[in-house]
């Protein structure tokens, strides 16, 4: 016998893959629900659970169940942290930005080679598809590194490309480690997934020609949401032979 949650969960995905609930559009209201399929909120909230693992609806703390439009992948381009936002939608992209002044601890010691405590500013980006959150970016840069520019002017802005990245003279190095994993708590939550999609992790770290780390940055992509692209280029030895 079918659990009454997947039945639910089976007629709600009918009316959505149907266009009787458009992307974008809220749901009613969990209570409303309860009592239109006539079971308890927790028999309902276990039907949205299986909808929201599926990437078909979002929960938006505050205002709701929404169904989630289509996302486009975006492109990022490896080396030196360029994201095409124009990739992922027809609309204008947003990224907005917020700065940050603390004290380096953890893993992000040994990541900046800095001691504990040592000054730094970090910048949390967040890109934008519409009203949803599209990728994540945290960078970390030493205090005594300034920053030539900086994203935007001020808490947000919007560029048909931005570089998750905040120093403007380019690195001698720049070392990027690729891994897939599960958000954590503050990830799924800033994102708006669910705790079991998998998400694509970047940590990048740069350094100038004297081997010192100018910037460390945490890049999260939700993977149904991201190509990335990595170019090697091989050094071609010229010989000459003389005759």
């Amino acid at each position: 016998m079918r659990s009454r949650h997947r039945g639910i969960a089976d007629d709600l995905r009918d009316q959505i893959a149907t266009g009787r609930v458009k992307p974008g559009e809220r749901l009613p209201s969990e209570s409303r629900l309860a009592g239109r399929y006539m079971v308890s909120t927790a028999t309902l909230r276990s039907a949205l659970a299986v909808l929201q693992r599926e990437g078909l609806i979002e929960k938006i703390h505050g205002k709701g169940n929404f169904v989630r439009r289509s996302f486009r992948k975006i492109t990022y381009v490896g080396g030196w942290g360029t994201l095409d936002l124009w990739t992922s939608t027809d609309a204008d992209p947003r990224v907005t930005v917020r700065t940050t002044t603390m004290g380096a601890y953890g893993d992000l010691t040994a990541l900046l080679r800095v001691p504990d405590g040592s000054p730094l500013t970090e910048f949390q980006c967040l890109s934008y598809q519409g009203d949803s959150p599209h990728s994540l970016a945290r960078i970390y840069v030493p205090r005594d590194s300034e920053p030539v520019t900086v994203f935007g002017d001020g808490i947000s802005s919007t560029r048909a490309k931005a570089n998750f990245a905040v120093l403007g003279n380019p690195p001698a190095e720049v070392r990027e480690t690729v891994s897939v994993r599960l958000p954590t708590p503050e990830e799924a939550s800033t994102l708006r997934i669910n705790a079991a999609v998998a998400v694509l992790a970047i940590t990048r770290v740069a350094s100038d020609a004297s081997g010192r780390v100018t910037e460390a940055a945490l890049l999260v992509f939700p993977g149904d949401r991201v190509d990335a692209v990595f170019t090697t280029h091989h050094m071609i030895e010229e010989r000459q032979t003389q005759t």
